[in-house]
């Protein structure tokens, strides 16, 4: 076996991401799979194996299956799946599983996200590394000889309808007012979840007109790289809007676990506006069942809209740091009903705490649709304060760089929190802002807040010149 790959360097945090090629190889992929099973215990059980629409992916899912059935474990080949599909297959049918997918990453990517059964993210604090550190013996030594169970069985599987019918049933659009909807999925899986859930590819239609842009599989990525985070990234949609007239525009990254809006106008709506919106339909689903107080995750870089929206609609904020693995470990620690992430990662209690971007946007669909607003208008509820968004500096000395801002607020009234980064936040509440630091690189980031433009200028500016004086 090819003893050249050093895995530490495609495993991550949360998930596995690398070159192909150089830094992930389909016998490195295989490695994995066995040490998945043997980590898990999963000899005897079902895997769920699927991937995007990357080249790469066909040849990793069937390089990871034969490693998992050597270990005993019987893969279910999902085929073209978005990571919201394992996500749902993992909790409705109680399986361990993973999805080979980059996200947002370039084309020359590719990685794994992996899921315990009920659809419980694996990290590096519930057994990544432990899977990296066998795998890589395994690469290195070759697979052992299985004695403890015979070889798994592959058999296939297509969970795409089941998705689809499973989200309609969560929300329900079938008495909206009728919309048009321009949606970008970036030659991602929205180009495939997106016809089947919203469109009449598998159930009964939607009031829904849907504008399609760059639904063709393509991990080659022909278009624009799929990752909506980036604003010029939206420019296609932004566009598309306008030329329409359109309602609403979406946006999905490549594995479509993560959905992006765009009001009638051509202009991003933040994610922490959405987080709001969903999180009010959510309370007041939640008290209709029964709930007092149902509680709402959101991480600390949202802004402030967010709490105060869930307080007044009669919910209780729970903050976190920032990453999928701490929010979905507190939503099911505190038995909260909707999570949001400024990143645009929406968790919900009904879909296992996991994140998806389809069930986000279609709850927008719904809050639209059962009002005539435009939605400029009735974001803008969810939107009162300003933000700079994330700004990142490139520099070495990251900690000593935070001390000098700390240095410079000293005499301030300000109140200062190193929940995740440092977060600074005036006493008056006319101003926050975050620094944090990057794990994997020389950046510093920095998210802010403020009650009107000036101050949020003024407060940007100042902290990013004390953070670039000595890069």
């Amino acid at each position: 076996m090819n003893v050249e790959i050093d895995l530490s360097e495609s495993f991550k945090a949360y998930d596995v991401r690398g070159i192909v090629g150089a830094t992930i190889t389909a016998e490195a992929v295989e490695a994995i799979g066995a040490a998945f099973v043997d980590v898990l215990g999963l000899s005897g059980q079902d895997v769920l194996v699927g991937g995007d629409m990357r080249p790469s992916s066909p040849e990793f899912s069937a390089a990871f299956a034969r490693g998992a059935a050597y270990r005993g474990a019987n893969p279910k080949m999902l085929g073209l799946i978005s990571t919201d599909e394992l996500y749902f297959a993992a909790g409705s049918l109680d399986c361990a599983g993973v999805v080979f997918t980059a996200s947002h990453n370039p084309a020359g990517y590719n990685g794994i996200k992996m899921s315990k059964a009920g659809a419980v993210p694996v990290s590096s604090d519930t057994g990544l590394y432990q899977i990296r550190d066998l795998a890589q013996s395994y690469l290195d030594e070759g697979l052992p000889v299985s004695t403890e169970a015979p070889e798994g069985t592959t058999t296939q599987l297509d969970v795409l309808a089941d998705y689809a019918a499973y989200l309609r049933s969560l929300v329900d659009l079938s008495d909206i007012r009728p919309l048009k909807v321009v949606v970008d999925a970036g030659n991602g899986m929205g180009g495939l979840t997106t016809p089947a859930v919203l469109g009449d590819a598998i159930l009964p239609g939607l009031p829904l007109e849907i504008v399609d842009l760059y639904f063709e599989l393509d991990g080659t990525f022909p278009n624009h790289p799929a990752n909506p985070l980036e604003p010029e990234n939206l420019r296609d949609l932004q566009a598309a809007v306008v030329k329409h007239g359109a309602d609403i525009g979406l946006a999905f990254d490549g594995d479509a676990d993560r959905c992006f809006v765009i009001d009638e106008l051509g202009n991003p709506v933040s994610p922490s506006a959405i987080t709001a919106l969903v999180a009010v339909r959510e309370i007041a689903r939640a008290q209709r069942a029964g709930e007092q107080t149902p509680v709402i995750i959101h991480n600390l870089i949202t802004s402030r809209a967010v709490p105060e929206a869930v307080v007044a609609a009669g919910g209780r904020p729970v903050v976190t740091r920032v990453g999928h693995s701490f929010i979905k470990a507190v939503m099911a620690d505190e038995g909260a009903v909707f999570g949001g992430e400024h990143s645009a990662h929406y968790y919900f209690r009904d879909f296992y705490n996991a994140d998806t971007g389809m069930l986000a946007a279609m709850h927008v669909l719904a809050a639209l649709g059962h009002q005539q607003t435009a939605l400029s208008e009735f974001a803008a509820e969810y939107e009162p304060y300003v933000s700079s968004g994330e700004i990142n500096s490139e520099v070495q000395d990251k900690a000593g760089a935070v001390q000098r801002v700390l240095d410079t607020y000293a005499s301030e009234p300000v109140d200062v929190s190193t929940m995740d980064g440092t977060t600074v936040t005036a006493t008056d509440g006319s101003f926050w802002f975050n620094l944090r630091p990057s794990n994997t690189e020389p950046f510093l980031r920095f998210n802010g807040e403020a009650v009107d433009r000036k101050t949020m200028e003024l407060v940007r500016d100042g902290v990013l010149k004390i953070v670039r004086s000595n890069a």
